[in-house]
This record gives structure tokens, C-alpha cells and sequence, in this order.
């Protein structure tokens, strides 16, 4: 009933048959040219609005921009969205359920080869999951503030086991292999599709996995594939843009560019935009705020 829950929270309409379809990108009225690295901002007052009828089409137009835009949670009306709801850096609405969102205490719990030997106990867990050298592990640190929690190399794909960290006593942190650049074997290889699907399509526990997408360079195919298997499999996911403080300019586009290129793919593929967090773990841009949109998440399923 928990998973059921949790994936009617992130609504992940199918995707198109086809492959996900790279097209030169237009810029729109849902991205807005960021100055600098600044962040792309999708605000409430940009929903359409009519100050002198409230009828039920321009509610139902209201809404229908909103959910293709924005992440709406349970408990938020849309009539009711204001600025200051919206995480800066996203298109995450925070509502009633944000709640105690800082790490305190995190400790290492297991490593598991197979799905079915992860911690059994009935607590949520968010699963990050990313291309072998996103700076997933860098993320991990950033978000508990302790160096080494997870395991970080110069060589990418070193995690190849499901690691279960115990954030506050109470939930979850999954640290799963990279995928990608690995340097395996082909058998490797395919025992990790294997064991992470399992985990993807089992877990009861499982309240979101957080896939993230390198901002330094522009869409890569296999994140976009990763997505789509995903969204065909209905396992609720937020887009982390990772790297956001890398400027790239003198060797492809900048990643303002390259996140506003993907988000394009992303709204021609999906019915519903999932939710997306630009983030840096150097300089901690979007630390708090993406702490607070795990914790609503959390919070919705534990109800």
C-alpha cells in the first residue's frame, strides 16, 4: 500500500514508444535565461491566471500548466501556489509534508550483492543512482556533511554493491553502482542491470530514487535511457543536476545550457514533468533545499 503511495506521488506518465528524440533545442517560456550560472526559475506567477473569472476551464488550464511544469504534492491546491512555494533551483512545490529535513547522524549499515539481502526493516529509503561519474558519492558526502561516508575515487564505477546508509535513525540513504563507465567485465555488467532492477521493481521500501544528470555536459543518451526505463516502470524519480558550479564554456556549452536542453527532451517525452533540483557539491548550491523536498517525500509515504 506504501509503494502504491509513494508512486502516486511522482506520476510518471509512459514515455513515447519511440527512443527519446534529441532535438535542437528552443528555449521557452518554462526556462528562463539564467545570467551568469544562476539558476533556471519557474515561479507560480507564471501560471496562467484570470483576475476577473474564476470558471472551471481556467482552473482546469491553471492546473493542467502547473502539473506539466511543476512538482505539486499532495496537500497543495493549485489556486493556492504562491512564489515562495517553489524551491528555488527546481520545479519543486513544497507543501505540508516538509518536515525535518536536516541530517543529524548517518551511519553505514551494508553492503548487498542482490536485492533480497538488503536491510529488511520497515523504513523508507531514497535510492541515487547516476552514470559512474556523476559525483554521486560527492553528493552523498555533501548531503551528510561528512567526508568519506561514501566511497569517492578518482576512478569511476567503484561502487559496485546496493549500500545502505541509516540517515537520523530513520531512514535511508542508497548509494547503488554507477552505470555507464565502469571498468568491469561484460558479466559485471550484467549482473548489475540485473540485481538494480530487481531492487527497482521490489523494494516495498523504496520511496524515490534521485537520478542524477551531469549540468557539464550536454544529454547523454544513457541517463535519457535510464529515465525512460524508469518512467515505463512507474519508479518515482527526481532529476538532480549535478556539477552546477562547472563552467565548460571553452570545451562544449555551458551548463545552463545543457540542463535546459535536457529538460526540453524530458518535457516532449514525459505527460508530467517529474521533479528536477539544480545542486553543486563544492559549493553546496541546493544542499538544503533538495533535503527538504526528500523529507516530503519521506513523510507522504510513512503516512
Amino acid at each position: 500500500m506504501r509503494l502504491l503511495r509513494c508512486r502516486s506521488l511522482i506520476n510518471l506518465a509512459p514515455l513515447l514508444p519511440s527512443q527519446f528524440k534529441f532535438h535542437k533545442f528552443h528555449p521557452t517560456r518554462f526556462f528562463f535565461t539564467p545570467n551568469s550560472i544562476s539558476i533556471p526559475q519557474i515561479s507560480a506567477s507564471s501560471l496562467p491566471t484570470n483576475t476577473k473569472s474564476t470558471t472551471n476551464r481556467s482552473i482546469s488550464d491553471s492546473a493542467r500548466f502547473a502539473r506539466s511544469v511543476l512538482f505539486v504534492p499532495p496537500g497543495v491546491e493549485i489556486e493556492e501556489l504562491t512564489d515562495d512555494m517553489v524551491l528555488p533551483g527546481s520545479n519543486i512545490v513544497i507543501g505540508p509534508f516538509a518536515d525535518h529535513s536536516q541530517i543529524k547522524e548517518v551511519e553505514f549499515v551494508k553492503s548487498s550483492a542482490r536485492a533480497r539481502d538488503c536491510p529488511k526493516d520497515d523504513r523508507p529509503e531514497i535510492a541515487i543512482l547516476g552514470r559512474s561519474n556523476v559525483g554521486k558519492s560527492s553528493l552523498i558526502n555533501c548531503l551528510v556533511r561528512k567526508k568519506e561516508v561514501a566511497l569517492t575515487s578518482k576512478k569511476p564505477g567503484k561502487t559496485q554493491l546496493i549500500n545502505h546508509f541509516l540517515v537520523n535513525k530513520s531512514w535511508y540513504i542508497v548509494d547503488l553502482p554507477g552505470y555507464g563507465f565502469a571498468k568491469v567485465s561484460d558479466a559485471a555488467k550484467t549482473d548489475w542491470s540485473a540485481f538494480t532492477k530487481g531492487y527497482f521493481l521490489n523494494r516495498d521500501t523504496l520511496v524515490c530514487v534521485l537520478l542524477l544528470i551531469d549540468a557539464s555536459v550536454p544529454p547523454q543518451k544513457i541517463d535519457l535511457d535510464c529515465a525512460n526505463w524508469l518512467g515505463r516502470n512507474n519508479v518515482p524519480m527526481t532529476f538532480v543536476f549535478t556539477k552546477c558550479d562547472k563552467m565548460k564554456a571553452a570545451k562544449g556549452k555551458r551548463p545552463d545550457e545543457n540542463i535546459k536542453a535536457f529538460q526540453q527532451i524530458i518535457r516532449e517525452n514525459f505527460k508530467q514533468h517529474p521533479p528536477w533540483i539544480l545542486t553543486s557539491s563544492v559549493s553546496g548550491l541546493g544542499r538544503d533545499e533538495l533535503l527538504l523536498h526528500m523529507s516530503q517525500l519521506r513523510n507522504y509515504w510513512d503516512q
